[in-house]
């Protein structure tokens, strides 16, 4: 008996080590507001693609924007940060929108020209300051909050509720994951992208477990081939990297086929540098997801969708 506790004891001291290890990687891998931050004012400038649409949505969209915000009485929150196309402020339509779940130690307010960026393709942006939202809670919580928005905003009767995305990076990816399957109000979203999610033993060590089974959304999961996404090491026997390849297959096919799913990798990126790297074809998910647009379907549909034949992808597999 004495034998076996000892041994269970070094087990979970090994696990400990593992998960606090994994999780200052993470946090210096990620973006921060200290300055170690590439998402600067037109980023977006610095991506080349020979892919036509990757280069395109990656790139400014035809959107003048603007912004609002909304303080929190959530602490971890802070506030609820909003960016939207100027246009909404004139007439009645409704737009679609798009939740950001933050990477390790990374509140909106540091990665500031990415949510911009993407609203200028047609979409409401929402974020939060929350620097550790792996579990998903102040995802659903964002999200109620929008779902009540208030009656004198200007977002008021402007949100297409019927169509909203929620994307997130590194520990976001988990957390994104976690709002969606963890969270009652989790089956108000229409589509998925994480960017190379925590893996699911890592993110289980780290408190923010979550089971792609439970995923009933279109998802689109992308990852970088570089050491730090994919050490080369057995992720179930040591610590693989953030979002390893064999881990990234087994959510794929954990993943029931009748949910349409997309898994990619991205070569030769690194973890930091995910959030630039998939930005266009993120984009072009959403695009494609929430407002039906079809020169975006094109991406990622047929035996010719651009993602096969793109040279930035590799070990892509889909489902339609």
């Amino acid at each position: 008996m004495k034998k076996v506790l000892k041994i269970v004891l070094i087990l979970a001291v090994i696990l400990l080590v593992l998960g606090v290890t994994a999780f200052y990687y993470i946090k210096s891998m990620m973006p921060s507001g200290d300055g170690n931050n590439d998402i600067v004012e037109g980023y977006y400038k610095n991506f080349q693609s020979d892919a036509p649409l990757e280069m395109k949505y990656s790139q400014l969209g035809s959107f003048e924007t603007a912004y609002t915000e909304f303080h929190s009485d959530n602490a971890t929150i802070g506030k609820v940060r909003v960016w939207y196309p100027k246009e909404l402020e004139n007439g009645e339509k409704i737009w679609p929108m798009i939740m950001v779940v933050n990477a390790s130690g990374t509140p909106a307010a540091s990665y500031e020209p990415f949510f911009p960026r993407l609203a200028s393709w047609g979409f409401i942006v929402v974020g939060n300051e929350d620097g550790q939202a792996g579990n998903g809670e102040t995802a659903s919580i964002t999200l109620d909050f929008m779902l009540n928005i208030p009656a004198d905003s200007v977002l008021s009767g402007k949100i297409d509720y019927d169509s909203m995305g929620i994307i997130g990076y590194s520990q976001g990816g988990a957390g994104a994951i976690c709002a969606v399957t963890n969270f009652e109000n989790g089956a108000r979203y229409k589509a998925m992208f994480t960017g190379s999610a925590a893996y699911q033993t890592l993110a289980k060590n780290m408190g923010w477990e979550y089971d792609p089974a439970k995923i009933k959304i279109p998802y689109f999961m992308a990852a970088g081939t570089g050491k730090s996404d994919d050490s080369g090491n057995d992720p179930e026997k040591g610590y693989g990297g953030v979002s390893p390849l064999s881990a990234q297959i087994a959510n794929y096919n954990c993943i029931s086929d009748e949910v349409q799913k997309v898994r990619a990798r991205a070569v030769g990126a690194e973890h930091e540098q995910m959030l630039m790297r998939s930005d266009g074809y993120m984009t072009a998910w959403m695009l494609y997801q929430l407002t039906g647009n079809e020169e975006a379907e094109t991406v990622f549909l047929g035996e010719n969708a651009e993602i096969l034949q793109n040279k930035n992808w590799q070990d892509v597999e889909k489902n339609r």
